[in-house]
């Protein structure tokens, strides 16, 4: 099949967003929302379809829209792309300052006076070296639990550009060789080596475990997976679409049967040795081993081959307002999980009742409302531009 060229590309008109996207990004956070949320919830919506959980689908549907959106702009104009993405990236960081910030003040001292131990173990290291967690997380080198997905965000969005410029000159397939073997190194240690280097570097002792759970490394192929993806559906016709068009149909019943043996594993119904906990690392979140990227492959296209009604069910409310401001709700999801945490006392490590009940209706209320708020701001936004752009055309 032959690839569009630079010029057929940029030829183009511009891709709108499309709203079944940002649905499923809605639905993705509600799903980790509830996952977060330390409620007896959490435990039917912590993988229940198997080895696939929220963070892998928002990550993946992220990275879809940034290179559905832009793969026309890194054939247009390279700089220009550049100062979007990374202007992009510029106010991710900030987000995650602001959520540093309020992690490390309020949040900690409201640990250590009331001795919360749900906070205090989340921010164990920085308590115990205050100085070197702060330099560290600015750096995006220390990163606390559940303030470690915007820093590996940053991260790719950086990178976005000189991949999508790369793509748009020579194909995917060197991309895509080359983001297979890094995850491939990965899997044999490539973290902790860089993490060595790291701390030699910069003379910041901060542990492994300290910087994040994911494993950049592993999950980069998520991201170029998605880019690629999103990329294939700008496509000019007729090759738009996504990759999955071009599989035989016999793919689609064996993504079925690899789902349901993951199922299986999940729910312990397949014997004592099949098992999450027999299994171990090959199913761990984090490092994204081959059975892991297996399930989630195949759980993919199962997504895919029902699209139809995964659409109709998806395109509804909240979940379009939720998605259209993804970032925003996010943060804002962080802020209500840390309060909740505050509320565990004792030996409590799950609220029940009416508390869980209450919980949830006012965090999703307030992301609701925060959602609406980020909507109506950038329909605002996007109206006063559309009225300023012929007077901005006139020549003087």
């Amino acid at each position: 099949m032959q690839r569009p060229s630079l010029k057929a590309l940029a030829s183009l008109p511009k891709l709108e967003r499309r709203p079944e996207i940002d649905a499923l990004r809605g639905l993705f956070l509600v799903w980790m929302t509830l996952t977060h949320l330390p409620t007896h919830f959490s435990d039917f919506v912590n993988q229940p379809f198997g080895f696939v959980s929220s963070a892998e689908g928002f990550v993946f549907l992220s990275a879809l829209l940034v290179a559905r959106l832009y793969i026309r702009k890194a054939a247009e104009d390279e700089a220009a792309l550049r100062a979007k993405l990374w202007k992009r990236a510029l106010k991710i960081y900030g987000y995650h300052v602001i959520l540093l910030a309020l992690a490390f003040t309020i949040a900690a001292a409201f640990a250590v006076t009331t001795h919360r131990a749900a906070l205090s173990n989340l921010l164990d290291f920085y308590l115990a070296h205050p100085v070197t967690a702060i330099i560290g997380s600015l750096l995006l080198i220390y990163c606390p639990p559940l303030l470690d997905i915007l820093p590996m965000y940053v991260i790719f969005l950086l990178l976005s550009p000189y991949v999508l410029a790369f793509a748009a000159r020579r194909g995917w397939k060197p991309l895509l060789a080359l983001s297979t073997f890094v995850w491939l190194l990965a899997q044999f240690g490539l973290r902790t080596w860089v993490h060595d280097l790291v701390v030699r570097i910069t003379h910041l002792h901060i542990p492994l475990q300290e910087t994040g759970a994911f494993n950049l490394f592993a999950w980069q192929l998520i991201w170029l997976l998605g880019m690629w993806i999103g990329a294939r559906s700008a496509d000019p016709p007729p090759n738009g679409g996504l990759p999955f068009r071009h599989l035989p149909g016999y793919a689609y019943p064996i993504a079925a049967a690899i789902c349901v043996f993951f199922l299986g594993v999940r729910h312990n119904w397949l014997g004592p040795h099949l098992t999450q906990e027999a299994l171990g690392v090959h199913l761990d979140k984090w490092q994204l081993a081959a059975p892991r990227m297996l399930n989630l492959i195949a759980f993919s296209i199962l997504i895919y081959w029902f699209r139809k009604p995964v659409k109709r069910i998806v395109l509804i409310e909240p979940f379009l307002t939720l998605g259209k401001a993804s970032l925003e709700v996010f943060c804002a999801h962080i802020v209500f999980v840390f309060i909740a945490l505050a509320l565990l006392y004792g030996e409590f490590t799950q609220l029940r009742g009416i508390y869980a009940a209450a919980t949830l209706v006012l965090t999703f209320t307030g992301l609701i409302l925060i959602a609406i708020r980020e909507v109506r701001i950038k329909r605002k936004e996007a109206f006063a531009a559309k009225q300023l752009a012929p007077l901005k055309n006139q020549t003087p």
